[in-house]
């Protein structure tokens, strides 16, 4: 594996998009269920993050029911979830705002999972990437998808040292559950 220079441990940031929603009309966009389509792929996509050995040591989720629900769909097929934090200030924000959430993490977190939406997600992967393995980077500027996982790893002392350029995209997956 290719690594980005820098002191500190290794870290990696999981950015989750949260799974395929539903559109009922007469709800509000914060309070938007998965679709049928998204229950399937949000265990599928904790399936993938536990067979890639990417559990986090804390999640970061939007406060919206879609990323609640995806959230609680992929941590439900692991044994033991990590602790959670669900933040109004991701939904809905850019890749400042985003940033700003991540350089609050305390520092002997070394996976952090990120759950939100689009397009500031795909904004942010692009943001951090200085680099990218394979075609990652293209794949993320060509569609990021619903449950698409994106993996930047980067070395530092604290989550702050996270900055614009500094990480490298080591892969995405888009994980989908099979149709019953």
């Amino acid at each position: 594996m290719i690594e980005r220079a820098g002191a500190g441990p290794q870290r990696r940031l999981v950015v989750l998009r949260h799974a395929k929603s539903a559109w009922p009309l007469d709800v509000a966009d914060h309070e938007r269920p998965l679709a049928p389509r998204g229950r399937r792929d949000a265990p599928a996509a904790g399936r993938a993050l536990a067979d890639a050995d990417l559990l986090p040591d804390l999640a970061l989720c939007s406060t919206a029911v879609r990323a609640r629900r995806t959230w609680g769909l992929a941590a439900a097929e692991w044994g033991t979830p990590p602790p959670v934090r669900h933040d109004r200030r991701l939904y809905a924000a850019g890749p400042s705002g985003l940033l700003a959430v991540v350089h609050e993490v305390p520092a002997e977190v070394e996976t952090l999972l990120l759950i939100g939406h689009n397009p500031g997600l795909e904004e942010l992967v692009l943001a951090l990437a200085g680099d990218g393995l394979d075609d990652t980077l293209e794949q993320v500027r060509t569609k990021f998808p619903t449950s698409a996982i994106a993996v930047l790893s980067w070395r530092g002392t604290a989550w702050p040292a996270l900055a614009p350029g500094t990480a490298l995209l080591t892969s995405l997956t888009v994980p989908r559950g099979a149709k019953k």
